[in-house]
């Protein structure tokens, strides 16, 4: 504390009620277990059950926040300004046609929430499906998971979320009459698929654990639900979808090993499914219809980076795949999308993503005889949305990276030629030679080399005296591609540097940078990631002290693991949705993640070795005696992801055991895992994390 800062007020104080656990022969003590709702499942749908003394100390706690922060407040409404002006007041996305129609959203002036719309194909009068922020305006949270329109273009159907809780229900609306014309379906994950004949409508059930259990069929404009699929492993998750050929309705079930396949036709929708290749623990395979066949993206064969068979749709059994595009180390397929006479796919290489397109027809080295889009920036993005329509040649593809916003294009498959479609607008302004990527590798202590992806002013100083925010994840095999960040431009702005780190974990470097990063190498994350604040220190990007720490969910446990590893690094840790509870949490089968996140973590329940190492780093309860840096933890009510009572316990065990901070806690009583909704509204939550580092770095 400077001279001339004022003391802070003093802090919640919760009570501790010690909770003894024995487990596998091991003991622990948890005071303040009690924070958890022992009707949880029943707060998740409506936030307003949740106990009273609970209620109580969240809402101490943000009182708590709301006062240590309180100085901020005009820099906080800054940030949130600019941040506001760098969104197009009015917006609309790049058509997607189909048949006689082209659909799109777009949001009028001003919208927290789009409106989803069409116009016949080329120009004409629009026609409004659904008015999403006319419908969440009636609710303190909404959130779409999915919308789509049945493929006579009568119906749309999309889903909807009113507590945050992921709980969503799935809505019918007749495009003709414009009116709801089916019974909501209730209790379901969003996910859902329509049959090509327009007939039926398969949607997945969420149980009372919050896990994805069946899939039900029923006929689209209502009527009795039928059972299609019943999942018996609590550790798979579910997902339904339709073949761009639209010959296929595809179950996938799986988790983050292994996944298995299953098919009906869409031609008897009502038919029961049959699997493809049945499941082989630790092997991963999807499907993608091409015509007479499937394209099989699999890591069989130990393929770690995955590689592409085919084998005719009549025969889908794993005796019948045969090589279409061969297994190379370092490029890391991430899918492919097909047409009628071309086949997409996207792949990483030297941590960024290419897209390669093929003819249907070729024969021999298929990658040797790809057409292949690449950008000459050191750090990129290319997200491939896909061909537009099976019977067309059109491919659309997003290239953004951190100076350079997202560009919209479509692609000829046939002619090579390509088409601009949007540049995503700032409307304040926005200069990218005002500012320079840089692509770094750090050295990790078993001699791994960790990039980093550095954006900066042009021409900024590197003798340490900027202040440096470094983000990271690394969980789940997700990447944290190098794209392009409106609000990251705050900072920047203000002589910021802003590093990722792309820590093992994620695939930045392939699927094996994941594999080396989870389980039993799990440590390795939090290691990369003190390495990478090491080198960033001693190549003048940074000081040791003047650091912030940045991460969310997966990325929270970072947060708490570097905090108790290597506190003097750091300035400040922001962390958003921090699975920091990892003994508790992994040993509570009631849990909606748990058994699903086995694979990831290790079971303490059963395997002794797992216990001892989510021991050894879980944050929760390897807290120390020592000065720490300011912690700023944000959790959401109705998260079904990262429950809010681990924020909470986390917040008031820092408190208990250690010194430094200050340790706060924001709870947002209204919304789940993504925060608050509405494209403005969760820019508020980005402006308190940006003043919180402003403030923990000028302290």
């Amino acid at each position: 504390m400077t001279q001339n800062e004022q003391p802070f007020p003093v802090p919640p104080s919760p009570k501790r009620e010690p909770l003894v656990t024995e487990q596998l022969g091991r003991t622990r003590t948890d005071s303040y277990a009690w924070m958890k709702d022992e009707n949880w499942q029943k707060v998740l749908r409506d936030p307003a059950a949740l106990r009273p003394d609970i209620a109580e100390h969240l809402k101490a706690e943000n009182t708590y926040e709301d006062a240590v922060l309180s100085g901020m407040e005009p820099l906080r409404a800054d940030l949130l300004k600019e941040m506001i002006g760098r969104v197009p007041p009015a917006e609309e996305s790049v058509p997607v046609p189909d048949g006689p129609w082209e659909y799109y959203s777009r949001f009028e002036d001003g919208a927290q929430h789009p409106l989803r719309g069409r116009r016949p194909r080329g120009s004409g009068t629009e026609q409004v499906l659904l008015d999403v922020d006319a419908i969440a305006k009636q609710h303190d949270y909404y959130a779409l998971s999915e919308a789509a329109h049945s493929a006579n273009h009568r119906y749309y159907v999309y889903a909807e979320d009113v507590q945050g809780s992921e709980v969503y229900r799935i809505q019918v609306k007749d495009l003709e009459t414009g009116e709801l014309c089916a019974p909501a379906v209730d209790s379901t994950t969003g996910s859902f698929a329509l049959s090509p004949d327009s007939e039926w409508l398969f949607w997945i059930y969420r149980d009372d654990n919050g896990r994805p259990s069946k899939i039900y069929r029923r006929p689209l404009t209502g009527g009795k639900d039928v059972l299609v699929f019943d999942e018996t492993d609590p550790g798979f998750f579910l997902s339904i979808g339709v073949s761009a050929s639209r010959k296929w309705i595809v179950i996938e079930r799986g988790d983050h090993d292994t996944n298995e396949t299953l098919l009906i036709p869409a031609a008897t929708p009502t038919a029961m499914p049959v699997v493809a290749a049945p499941l082989v623990r630790g092997e991963r395979y999807s499907l993608t219809h091409w015509n007479d066949r499937f394209i099989v993206l699999t890591n069989a064969d130990g393929a770690v980076d995955f590689q592409f068979k085919q084998t005719p749709d009549t025969a889908t059994g794993r005796e019948n795949w045969t090589p279409f595009v061969p297994y190379l180390e370092g490029h890391y397929l991430l899918g492919a999308s097909a047409s009628r006479n071309h086949l997409a796919w996207a792949e990483r290489r030297d941590g960024n993503v290419h897209i390669l397109v093929v003819k249907d027809g070729l024969e021999g080295d298929i990658r040797a005889q790809a057409e292949t889009i690449g950008m000459d920036e050191p750090a990129f993005d290319l997200t491939l949305l896909g061909a537009l329509e099976y019977e067309g040649t059109t491919l659309r593809y997003i290239y953004q990276s951190p100076t350079t916003p997202a560009h919209w294009y479509d692609y000829d498959m046939a002619t090579g030629k390509r088409a601009l479609r949007k540049i995503r607008d700032v409307p304040s302004g926005h200069d990218p030679a005002k500012y320079e990527t840089r692509r770094l590798f750090a050295t990790a202590p078993d001699g791994e080399q960790v990039p980093i992806t550095v954006l900066m002013q042009k021409g900024a100083k590197l003798d340490g005296s900027a202040p440096l925010l470094l983000y990271g994840y690394g969980s789940y095999g997700i990447a944290m591609d190098a794209s392009f960040s409106t609000t990251t431009l705050s900072l920047v702005d203000r002589g910021w540097i802003h590093a990722i780190a792309h820590i093992r974990g994620g695939s930045e470097k392939g699927w094996n940078w994941f594999l080396e990063g989870r389980g039993t190498k799990k440590p390795n994350t939090f290691t990369d990631f003190i390495a990478c604040a090491h080198h960033l220190v001693a190549q003048g990007y940074g000081t040791a002290g003047k650091i912030v720490a940045h991460g969310g969910s997966a990325g929270g446990l970072l947060m708490g693991a570097v905090a108790n590893m290597a506190p003097e690094l750091f300035a400040a840790i922001a962390a958003q949705v921090p699975f920091v509870d990892m003994l508790n949490t992994m040993s509570d089968v009631s849990l909606p993640l748990t058994p699903p996140e086995w694979p990831e973590w290790g079971n303490p329940l059963e395997d002794p070795a797992a216990y001892d190492l989510i021991a050894s780093y879980s944050p929760y309860d390897n807290i120390q005696p020592k000065p720490y840096p300011a912690v700023l933890a944000m959790g959401g009510l109705s998260d079904p992801r990262v429950t809010y009572w681990e924020p909470a316990k986390w917040i008031a065990r820092l408190r208990e055991v250690a010194s430094g901070g200050p340790f706060l806690c924001r709870i947002n009583m209204d919304a789940g895992h993504g925060g608050s909704s509405g494209r403005f509204k969760r820019l508020e939550e980005v402006a308190l994390v940006q003043a919180f580092a402003i403030w923990a770095i000028s302290r």
